[in-house]
């Protein structure tokens, strides 16, 4: 088979989602869920935003030279009785706020293989970003290679479905009425040390 494939690289690197809920169990920067997949190929083929699944981009590879530690303010999600203050005439509502810890993929490479070369070409002229807008990759090239090429980049990938040896749940899928979403985390190369910088 041959996979027509988008090479995307950041300067900053960017947060992967999820990293205050899943890190303890999954150490979840290092692969990229179904739904994480499914919204980037929807926000690249708008036509797909009412489709269900994983329609066009067939395989992907994520590596990084390393990670840096950040701090985030979050707020409570909702306001109590306790949070209201200020007199009769001026009132104010607050919220709870406490400190997240996630880390951010220092000079990022993404991968995404298509099965089709117009495809590529869309996404070739479209910038990515992951759950936050201000974190992005943008494209540097397209290639043209066989699955084998494909599986001889390195990189972390993780192979979707509940069946596979050794695999593992790895979130709830929020285009799918929150259904789990289970992997096998599969390592080519020195993914974490890459050396490219695009």
């Amino acid at each position: 088979m041959t996979y027509y494939v988008v090479k995307y690289a950041g300067v900053f690197g960017f947060i992967k989602p999820w990293t205050a809920v899943r890190d303890g169990e999954t150490f979840s920067q290092q692969f990229l869920t179904q739904s994480t997949i499914e919204g980037m190929e929807k926000k690249l083929f708008p036509e797909l935003l009412t489709t269900k699944g994983i329609n066009k981009i067939q395989r992907y590879r994520l590596a990084y030279n390393g990670m840096a530690r950040q701090m985030e303010t979050v707020q409570a999600a909702d306001y109590t009785a306790k949070n209201i203050e200020g007199s009769k005439a001026f009132k104010r509502m607050t919220r709870k706020a406490g400190v997240l810890h996630r880390n951010v993929l220092v000079d990022p490479i993404l991968y995404l293989a298509f099965s089709q070369a117009s495809d590529a070409e869309i996404a070739a002229q479209q910038h990515l970003c992951l759950c936050r807008n201000e974190d992005l990759v943008f494209p540097v090239e397209v290639l043209e290679m066989s699955e084998a090429m494909f599986s001889q980049l390195s990189g972390f990938e993780l192979r979707f479905g509940k069946e596979l040896a050794g695999s593992f749940l790895v979130g709830y899928n929020r285009y799918h009425e929150a259904e789990p979403m289970y992997g096998r985390l599969d390592i080519f190369g020195d993914a974490s040390q890459y050396q490219d910088y695009a």
